[in-house]
């Protein structure tokens, strides 16, 4: 007898495999799964204690959420009457416009640009708050230490009575605040059913509902309300210049006015209890901040304990440093995290840094002027460590600079006792240097300095001139957090140089193993979801639609093999579901020939073929005779792309058109450029050319902008063509280094040589399906739609390569087209005959 099918309230009647997913989701939350690694708990307590005792607290948690809710009610209704004067109307309290907000004074006292006395010898390590790199959104232990000065970090026996305990509540991490939109989105339309605390309540009042309690976290970008702050526009100079107006040095009327503080602390309780009265996303937070007067970055922190769900971009949850500055506490709770198969990427991308010659010069010579200046005002510990930090970024400096001016490769794998090479820097303890860093404040002092030197220099400038200067990135900070990594574990990571064009040179550090990253998150956690619609090639099929949100519960190899090596199997639960579309709106074809039977082998030394470019391109012209509206193509690179279409746009040897015209004939053609911007208007073009009747080409890149987070639903993704397999250069210092540490790293587990190489090819060849696979998901976005994907290199006819592609798709594929494109056509023919494009 199979187990019943439990009511999640879902919005609209789910499908059945959503039934189904939301059960396993159900199942992993109840009983601890996926990754957690917490032992059941032993009772030796007899069973009449236990039951009285989760009464009692059952008891009082409902009363306490009772007494919530009707508070709650009595928001929303104050919200709901005061709508229009609250949105128009000036915040409660009065404070200073953030037009009348001023620079700090030029004629400032030296003094606040000195080093306090320091004495690491009286230090108390476990005292201390541990240094931890900067390549966090402006989050370190110095805003924990601001919160608790404000009051933000409320002790238990500080707590009203109103707000409940930190109970079980969900922590859902996805890659940006678009995506976490859509989730809030979706959590809007969920209709929660009446408990014991809502009796009262008025069911046919649309406002009158218990209602999520959802808090919606971001950085000081995403939610800094002082605009002579906010408009410096990178996140690391918000983040400098927020923390600069709130030091005690900064004269009153210069701190922000939007800070909470013991005498606005009303408006934080304000800005909490309207964040939980409705479901809100980032950009909401902003808005009631400002009508408010309170600052949202800051004030949300009060919110996160009584909140329900808790909604967070992937840097807030996976770094250490930032769920302390924000006060989480991930004990017990359930760790949702959307589009994971970019997880491990991300944990090793946010722990990873780069520093360039020019920063480390730059960082000297901005010390070389502080020391200048405060040199003799430097004493004991001081002038010992700032000796050493000079010594040091010398040492590394000296480094890069032999790669300079030797002739050696362009990039390779760094010793790090090279990097230390230099004349005492063998004598300097890297642990102690780093927390003088942290404690001193060293970075800190020496970019304001320098600041402040450069401003007195060019006094003539405007004032916007002056903010927009300060919004450099801090150099010496950043090279701090590089530094850092000279303390992490050898077999963490590795370091590499690379040589650009210009000969210009820099140090990367790159982490290769995350799972120490990753694990404390899985200790601390009750259960910890992994969802994603491209997990594994092997197993997975692609289920990520837009309009039907749903989350995948799923794991791959890759994971349960380099991040969740250390969990017990037992604990591990995986979960694939198929596609809700019918099999008939799908067909798959590998086309291994082309035109005139040329092979399709996109490998990277047979790609340039100029005749197989021809042919390619060929093939393009008869598919955009069949295939209707939009096509999208994805190339390997945007270097092949631009080698293609160079191609493509010369005339042939007698040919009245080229190539490109004759394309241009079929459809109209729009590129993915691989600058930063462009993109929305050229999906704008693409999707007003297709609605106008015209058709359109849309030429990609997998791994670019357009083969993740965009929709190609209905008209506008009827065809997908995959050309070649993007595999990464497997030549390049840092894949050798990881596919060495995969493999060596395999081995030592399992003892088997055999085993780690043939890990390391798994590995390999997983990186690149993930990619080709989240393109192809692209195109089928909800259960009416359909589309073809079309796969052109002969590897996808290989059994190794074709059991990658997610089962939806392999479940799609027409066999045959070995021999010639005829029977590729003619499949796509027999398709879409009868289908009509919507």
């Amino acid at each position: 007898m199979e187990p019943a099918i439990k009511d999640f309230h879902h919005p609209y009647r789910p499908y059945d495999i959503q039934s189904e997913l939301m059960n396993v989701v159900y199942e992993c939350i109840a009983e601890g799964k996926v990754g957690i690694l917490e032992s059941p708990t032993e009772n030796d307590e007899p069973n009449w204690v236990v039951e009285h005792a989760q009464a009692h607290r059952r008891n009082a948690l409902i009363e306490q959420k009772s007494k919530l809710e009707a508070h709650l009610r009595q928001v929303r209704a104050k919200e709901l009457q005061q709508k229009q004067s609250y949105e128009s109307g000036e915040p409660k309290a009065k404070r200073t416009k953030a037009d009348e907000a001023q620079a700090t004074s030029d004629a400032e006292d030296d003094e606040r640009f000195e080093l306090d006395e320091y004495n690491s010898e009286d230090e108390n390590p476990k005292a201390k708050t541990s240094y931890h790199p900067s390549t966090d959104p402006g989050l370190s232990s110095a805003s924990l230490q601001l919160m608790e000065k404000l009051g933000l970090i409320v002790k238990p026996s500080e707590k009203e009575d109103l707000l409940p305990t930190d109970d079980v509540k969900i922590y859902f991490c996805s890659r940006t605040h678009s995506q976490l939109a859509q989730f809030v989105r979706e959590l809007r339309r969920v209709n929660l059913p009446e408990v014991s605390w809502a009796a009262e309540m008025d069911a046919s009042d649309p406002e009158d509902k218990v209602v999520v309690k959802h808090l919606p976290l971001g950085s000081r970008k995403n939610l800094c309300i002082n605009p002579k702050v906010s408009r410096l526009g990178s996140a690391p100079a918000i983040n400098e210049r927020c923390l600069e107006l709130q030091q005690s040095d900064t004269s009153k009327d210069h701190k922000c006015p939007f800070i909470p503080n013991k005498e606005n602390e009303t408006l934080v309780n304000d800005f909490r209890d309207h964040t939980l009265a409705k479901i809100r996303d980032i950009e909401d937070l902003g808005q009631l901040g400002k009508k408010i007067g309170i600052c949202p970055y800051y004030a949300s922190r009060a919110t996160i304990k009584p909140s329900e769900i808790v909604t967070l971009p992937y840097p807030l949850l996976l770094q250490k440093s930032a769920r302390e500055a924000l006060d989480i506490s991930l004990k017990g709770h359930v760790i949702i995290i959307d589009e994971a198969h970019n997880l491990m990427d991300t944990i090793s991308s946010i722990h990873s840094i780069t520093v360039t010659q020019d920063q480390l010069k730059r960082c000297r010579s901005q010390l070389g002027v502080y020391l200048q200046k405060f040199r003799n005002r430097l004493k004991g510990k001081n002038r010992v460590y700032v000796a050493q930090v000079v010594r040091l970024i010398d040492s590394v400096s000296g480094f890069l600079e032999t790669r300079i001016t030797e002739k050696q490769s362009s990039e390779g794998i760094v010793d790090v006792g090279h990097l230390m090479a230099g004349k005492g820097v063998d004598q300097i303890n890297l642990y102690k240097l780093m927390r003088y860093f942290q404690e001193s404040k060293l970075a800190r002092k020496v970019e304001n300095y320098t600041i402040h030197t450069e401003e007195q220099e060019s006094k003539a400038k405007s004032r916007m001139e002056r903010e927009a200067h300060v919004s450099t990135t801090p150099v010496l900070t950043h090279v701090q957090s590089f530094l850092q990594t000279l303390t992490n574990p050898a077999a963490e990571g590795r370091f590499f140089y690379e040589k650009d064009g210009n000969n210009d040179v820099s140090l990367k550090y790159m982490l290769l193993d995350p799972t120490h990253h990753f694990k404390e998150i899985v200790e601390d956690a009750r259960a910890v979801i992994l969802a994603g619609g491209t997990m594994s090639p092997v197993k997975l099929p692609h289920l990520d639609l837009l309009s039907e949100y749903s989350l995948k519960i799923l794991q791959m190899d890759d994971y349960t093999r380099h991040l969740f090596a250390y969990v017990d199997p037992g604990r591990l639960k995986t979960f694939s579901c198929g596609h809700i579309i019918p099999k008939e709106n799908l067909i798959a074809l590998p086309v291994a020939k082309g035109p005139g039977g040329i092979d399709f082998d996109f490998t990277y030394d047979k790609r340039n073929s100029l005749a197989m470019i021809e042919a390619f391109g060929k093939c393009l012209l008869q598919l955009s005779n069949i295939i209707p509206d939009g096509l999208v193509v994805f190339f390997p690179s945007y270097a092949y792309l631009e080698q293609v279409v160079l191609r493509w746009q010369m005339k042939s040897s007698g040919a009245v058109n080229s190539i490109w015209d004759r394309l241009m004939e079929r459809k109209p053609i729009f590129r993915e450029s691989k600058a930063a911007t462009g993109i929305d208007d050229v999906l704008g073009r693409y999707s007003q050319a297709i609605s106008t009747g015209h058709g359109g080409l849309l030429l990609s890149v997998i791994g670019g902008k357009m083969s993740e987070g965009i929709n190609f639903s209905d008209a506008l993704g009827r065809g997908v063509v995959v050309v070649g397999l993007p595999f990464p250069n497997i030549q390049s210092a840092q894949w050798k280094a990881k596919l060495e540490y995969i493999e060596q790293s395999t081995t030592t587990r399992t003892g088997s040589r055999d085993e780690g190489k043939a890990a390391a090819r798994e590995f390999y060849e997983n990186a690149c399906m993930r990619a080709v696979n989240q393109s192809i998901g692209r195109a089928i976005r909800h259960r009416g739609d359909f589309a073809s994907i079309l796969l052109l290199d002969r590897r996808y006819r290989t059994p190794r390569i074709e059991g990658k592609l997610p089962a939806w798709i392999r479940q799609g594929i027409v066999k045959g087209g070995e021999d010639g494109l005829g029977q590729v056509l003619e499949s796509l023919r027999m398709f879409f005959k009868g289908k009509k494009s919507v």
